[in-house]
């Protein structure tokens, strides 16, 4: 089978659709597209789009060019397919990871665009394209993703200061530090009214930077890995805070650390600093103060295709969440062995409705 055309066509199909629907909630078609070809599941992948394109939109139409002035247009949602026409013409005349390279640092701060989506969706496609570096259709979904990110542009209000950087802090703190953050007692309301009272804690600040990142690029991106992990297996214990949303907890910082190898290291350190805040933030404001009960929590597919069983089942499921986070839990198990993550994925199937 052609994964690499079914993709392409995946990805031509749904860039004639916009980046949101319904209101404001995000197109997840082209990361779980990218995520079943990249799992082994490409057969899959247009009978899941005809059935997730029906609640899909029209791309919206623009005001106008953006032009050098480009700081007027950020995080201007009506902008959206300006912004799309501004970076398909921009990566048109220039290698794509210069591009990347050039937006990456001004997009960075924006880090919770779109719920977090605006990162996720340009970690699928810089994935992609480090497998296809030359795909131009791989590289308009790269343009559809920058382009999503800055008209969400959105930065996180309850941050009042990056992570300190240190020369060294295990990857395993980060696993305890994400537990051990302050929860808002109001768990109601929209992502945007969330984010704005955990400033009013008066310990979140303190909580906040109680966490360092390492100075050193390569301890960054060890560091990156462990928050991912940490925000994986913490799923398995707190998901039911809200199913839906800490998903993103791990998928946002794993888009990040998908990315690294495609930046220039300069940008590794402040990469992991801002998917730290992204993670914490999320937490924060979703996660219950209390654990779920253990005997409510699922065992690991066991086996040697324990991984390969677990992604399956996320298709099966069919929701596009449930692929997402199936797909960071697998690349944790990978790494780790750390059989919690295929757990969580679990978790997810039983907490996340059935598509």
């Amino acid at each position: 089978m052609d994964a690499t055309g079914i993709l392409d066509e995946a990805y031509q199909r749904l860039h004639l659709t916009g980046p949101e629907f319904d209101g404001w909630l995000s197109n997840h078609g082209p990361m779980a597209a990218e995520a079943m070809v990249y799992r082994g599941h490409p057969g899959d992948v247009h009978s899941w789009l005809d059935r997730y394109c029906r609640r899909l939109e029209d791309l919206p139409r623009g005001i106008g060019p953006i032009g050098p002035a480009w700081q007027e247009a950020l995080g201007d949602s009506r902008r959206i397919a300006d912004w799309v026409t501004y970076f398909r013409r921009g990566l048109a005349g220039h290698p794509w990871q210069a591009v990347l390279g050039t937006w990456w640092p001004r997009l960075l701060p924006g880090v919770a665009a779109a719920a977090t989506h605006g990162v996720i969706r340009t970690g699928h496609a810089v994935r992609s394209l480090l497998a296809e570096s030359d795909d131009e259709i791989r590289i308009t979904e790269l343009a559809y993703g920058l382009a999503y990110w800055a008209a969400r542009w959105q930065a996180l209000p309850v941050t009042t200061a990056l992570p300190a950087f240190t020369p060294a802090e295990p990857a395993t703190a980060v696993v305890s530090s994400l537990a051990s953050l302050p929860r808002i007692a109001d768990q109601s309301g929209d992502i945007g009214e969330r984010l704005r009272r955990p400033g009013r804690l008066p310990d979140w600040p303190t909580a906040l930077a109680a966490t360092s990142v390492p100075a050193d690029v390569e301890q960054a991106r060890s560091w990156l890995a462990g928050l991912v992990e940490g925000a994986v297996t913490q799923y398995l214990r707190y998901g039911h805070g809200d199913g839906i949303m800490l998903v993103h907890a791990a998928t946002a910082p794993n888009a990040v650390l998908r990315t690294l190898p495609a930046l220039d290291a300069g940008l590794w350190v402040p990469s992991a600093a801002a998917a730290w805040s992204a993670a914490a933030a999320l937490t924060v404001i979703y996660a219950p103060a209390e654990p779920a009960p253990a005997p409510l929590l699922p065992d690991p597919p066991t086996g040697p295709q324990a991984a390969e069983e677990l992604f399956a089942r996320a298709v099966e499921h069919g929701d596009e969440h449930v692929i997402k986070f199936a797909d960071t839990a697998t690349d944790v198990y990978a790494r780790t062995g750390n059989a919690d993550a295929l757990a969580s994925a679990v978790r997810a199937t039983s907490l996340i409705e059935r598509r």
